[in-house]
Parts: C-alpha cells; sequence; structure tokens
C-alpha cells in the first residue's frame, strides 16, 4: 500500500511570466491583423478571376461548335437555316475607286495544273491563254485590267466593276459534254448586276463561239468558289468554264481567240449596260489585218 503524500500547509508561491514588452506586441500585432486582410483579397481575386473565365467561355460557346457538345434537333435546324450574310436596305455603299477597273483570274494559275489531258494538255495553260487574250481586248477598249492568279493576294477585299474568273471542264470523255456554263456569287449585295454579268457572259460567248449552255454540269465549286467570299461584296463577280478539253478542245486551242474575243464582249455587255437578247449568229470577229481586195471580173 502506498500512502499518499501530506500536502504542504504553505505551498511556495508560483512565479508570474513577465508582461510582453510593448516591441514585442507591435511586432506581433501587424501580424495578428493582416492575416484575415489577405485572406479576404485572395478569395475576392479567386472568385473574380473564375467569374472572368466562365464569361468568356460562354461569350465564345456556340451551339455545336464542341462536338462534345450534343446539338438538340431544333437547335441544329435553326444553324443550319441560317441565311447567308446580308445587307441591309439603305446601307452606305462604298464608293468604286475605279470604275473602268476589271479582275480577270486565270483558273489554277500559279497554283496547280487543273485538268490534265493524256497528251499533256493543261487546263491552266488554257486558262491563261484566254485570259491574256482577254485582258488585251478589254484594255484595248478603254479598261483597266488586272489579271489575277487563283489565290492572288490582291483578291482580298478586292474592289472593281467586275470581277471574272476563266476555267475549262474536264479533258475525260463524256456522252454530250459539250459547252459552256456560267455561275455567279450567291452572297452578294447587288444581286441584280450578278444576274446581269452572268446573262450576258451567256449571251455574247454563245453567239461568239456556237458552243451550247450546259448549265445542267454547274456544280457547288462553281456556285461556291472562293474567290466569291474573298472580293469585296460589292464587286458583281462570275466563274465560267469555256468549254470542255476533251469534246471541245478543237476550239479551245485552235481558236482561242474566238474564246477570248466571247469572254471580252460577255463583260463588255456588263459594263455597259447593254441590253441582253437571246444568243444569235456569231459576230464578225475583227482581223489583225485587212483582207486584200477582190479582183473586178
Amino acid at each position: 500500500m502506498i500512502e499518499a503524500m501530506p500536502e504542504s500547509e504553505n505551498p511556495a508561491p508560483q512565479a508570474e511570466a513577465p508582461a510582453p514588452s510593448r516591441r514585442a506586441v507591435n511586432f506581433l500585432r501587424p501580424k495578428l491583423t493582416a492575416a484575415p486582410r489577405q485572406g479576404l483579397f485572395f478569395q475576392l481575386g479567386l472568385v473574380i478571376g473564375v467569374a472572368f473565365v466562365l464569361a468568356t467561355l460562354f461569350t465564345a460557346w456556340t451551339p455545336g461548335q464542341f462536338s462534345g457538345f450534343p446539338v438538340p434537333p431544333a437547335a441544329a435546324a435553326t444553324i443550319a437555316l441560317r441565311p447567308s450574310p446580308t445587307f441591309p436596305p439603305g446601307a452606305p455603299t462604298p464608293t468604286l475607286r475605279n470604275p473602268n477597273l476589271v479582275g480577270i483570274v486565270a483558273g489554277h494559275w500559279k497554283n496547280d495544273s487543273g485538268a490534265v489531258c493524256p497528251d499533256g494538255l493543261k487546263e491552266v495553260d488554257l486558262n491563261l491563254q484566254i485570259a491574256t487574250r482577254v485582258q488585251k481586248l478589254l484594255v484595248e477598249a478603254g479598261y483597266q485590267v488586272d489579271l489575277l492568279h487563283e489565290f492572288d493576294p490582291r483578291l482580298t477585299n478586292y474592289q472593281a466593276a467586275a470581277l471574272v474568273s476563266i476555267h475549262n471542264d474536264s479533258c475525260d470523255f463524256i456522252e454530250n459534254a459539250t459547252g459552256f456554263k456560267v455561275a455567279s456569287a450567291l452572297a452578294t449585295r447587288h444581286p441584280e448586276k450578278a444576274a446581269l454579268l452572268t446573262a450576258c457572259l451567256r449571251s455574247r460567248y454563245a453567239s461568239a463561239t456556237g458552243l451550247p449552255l450546259h448549265s445542267t454540269s454547274v456544280t457547288p465549286d462553281m456556285t461556291s468558289y472562293h474567290a466569291f467570299g474573298e472580293i469585296q461584296e460589292t464587286t458583281p463577280a462570275a466563274i465560267i468554264e469555256t468549254g470542255f478539253m476533251n469534246l471541245d478542245r478543237q476550239l479551245l486551242t485552235e481558236r482561242t481567240d474566238v474564246v477570248a474575243f466571247g469572254v471580252a464582249q460577255g463583260i463588255l455587255c456588263y459594263l455597259r449596260n447593254e441590253v441582253v437578247a437571246p444568243p444569235s449568229a456569231a459576230p464578225t470577229i475583227p482581223s489583225a489585218s485587212p483582207a486584200a481586195p477582190t479582183a473586178n471580173p
């Protein structure tokens, strides 16, 4: 058995802790007051940062933009039926700096060969020959002409009285594949001008060459031609395929001047605001030198 030790009747007094000096109190005080203030600013900054990120994401996101987000059928239909760019009535039309300027695009030039025949005939060579002759005829008529290549940087916001891109169709043999075709830009501020340009090209080219209009083979590559979306929306534009490199080869290669004459006449028809009549007999093409006089019998 362990006995308890008797407690002393008069225990020794304990020494009191010394009071902190004023210097120690001042040293501790900033730490005690700064900690809550730092936490408040940090939380406030965190909230603002998260809000900014969320606002940016919701602003940039559009339905169907990311494949991970399914789009309801109704929303998808609305997006699919979204109209092409429209131009409000009364909107100011930029002043044409040079009303006598015409742009001629030689299809595939400085980009690729285009269609190629088994014997090596390249579409790009035909396009450039025709475009060069068209340029010469328009310059002789008093117009300034830019000869442009397929992806010419000048096409960006290009502004002119008219733009025409010259191409030719496949060299593959296709039964009854003869004729030409013309298409214009779908989205334009002046659809009536684009319609007149295509009508002039069809009328004058058919009259000059005698080729039929092969409208059933107009493709989306023509109606959605890349240059249509690059040029100034006030510039009337069209693309023409002057013939098929198989059945129309003789005309395209041996009578290139006639082909160029038909294209140039179509552009002049538009620039001069001529009346478009149904195609008639081919007009007389002026020769380089006058014909020798015929002796009287």
